[in-house]
């Protein structure tokens, strides 16, 4: 690439930057109004945090718990967590990182509690529990393919059952939810090195795990 080449894309690269940083502090402005009616209490403001972040923290949640109804169950108890503590929270991250956190630390403790109860992990995963996976996908175009889609997400679903809960909840984050890593350290708190090195090991046992499960 000539020395021109180099400079245009460092010149586009910066574009973006400049044309990304208005719609980042507009965010931020947003969400700093967003908290102020939250900590006077405003239900209107409350609803609107709930509509905006249920399904993101309901799918995370069926993910590390491998169950709906206790996926349901858990984000009804994230919401009052956060209804309750909402006056308490430092901003040091951003709020859908701090609801994220939140929904960690419930996941993990439903999930000891389920393990007490000798129903720590969903290994069964029949043709019902496919098409309850596929649900909320769209109007899929043929039966078929919509069987064999629902039946792939079980699969999917099945072998991140079988991960333990911390490789669990690292694949959920990154690679189904898509965060960023300074995100994840937000929030599970572990240093970004520590990060990167359980979820490469968690990759590799998913991936095992899936090449074992019929597909």
């Amino acid at each position: 690439m000539s020395p021109g080449g180099v400079l245009d894309v460092g010149q586009q690269a910066l574009a973006t930057e400049a044309a990304a940083d208005p719609r980042r502090e507009a965010a931020r402005r947003e969400e700093q109004a967003l908290l102020v009616r939250l900590r006077r209490g405003d239900p209107e403001a409350f609803e609107s945090l709930v509509r905006e972040h249920q399904d993101r923290l309901y799918d995370f949640c069926f993910r590390m718990v491998g169950d709906r109804e206790e996926a349901h169950d858990l984000v009804q108890e994230i919401f009052v967590s956060v209804h309750q503590n909402v006056r308490r929270f430092r901003e040091d991250a951003r709020l859908s990182t701090w609801l994220f956190r939140i929904s960690k630390n419930h996941c993990l403790n439903r999930l000891k509690y389920l393990q007490r109860r000798g129903r720590g992990r969903s290994d069964v995963y029949d043709e019902t529990s496919a098409a309850a996976i596929a649900e909320g996908g769209g109007a899929p175009p043929q039966p078929d393919a919509a069987l064999d889609a629902a039946r792939e997400r079980a699969r999917v679903q099945r072998a991140i059952s079988q991960l333990d809960p911390d490789a669990r909840m690292l694949v959920a984050l990154r690679d189904i939810e898509g965060l960023s890593y300074d995100e994840i350290v937000d929030i599970t708190e572990l240093p970004e090195g520590t990060v990167k090195s359980r979820l490469h090991r968690a990759r590799e046992k998913l991936a095992d795990l899936l090449g074992r499960f019929e597909p």
